[in-house]
């Protein structure tokens, strides 16, 4: 049987007798984010799916195994987290960080800058492309 998260959370919220506004405040967020969840026009955050597993008592599996489009969204938030490292900018803010640290240990100037090319490298880069 192929039910979706919506599908799912909905019936579970029904089986608990809870409106929508209920298990919003149960999971503080707006009404409006439960009624997107149970009609799959979208998906909670990975958080959010544990806090409805706890307050349901079931699995995280029960409430995704079946429902593809979540599990690939899943995926692709996981993979985006894991990118940060593999970002150049991540590591040469990181080393300037280390310089600033130990070895212009007076220079405030290479850490901000450091922590700057740390957060914005990308961002930096497509302003670049976007020039040239």
């Amino acid at each position: 049987m192929n039910v979706e998260f919506g599908t799912k959370l909905k019936q579970l919220r029904m089986e608990q007798e809870w409106t929508q506004n209920e298990l919003a405040e149960e999971l503080n967020v707006t009404r409006q984010a439960v009624y997107k969840w149970e009609t799959n026009k979208g998906y909670p955050d990975i958080q959010t799916l544990i806090k409805i597993s706890g307050i349901f008592e079931v699995t995280i599996d029960d409430l995704i195994k079946n429902d593809k489009k979540l599990q690939n969204k899943i995926k692709v938030d996981e993979d985006e987290s894991f990118d940060q490292f593999s970002d150049p900018g991540f590591y040469l803010g990181m080393i300037l960080v280390l310089l600033g640290i130990f070895v212009f240990e007076e220079s405030s100037f290479l850490l901000i800058i450091g922590l700057l090319t740390i957060v914005f490298f990308t961002d930096m880069v497509k302003s670049f492309k976007t020039l040239f």
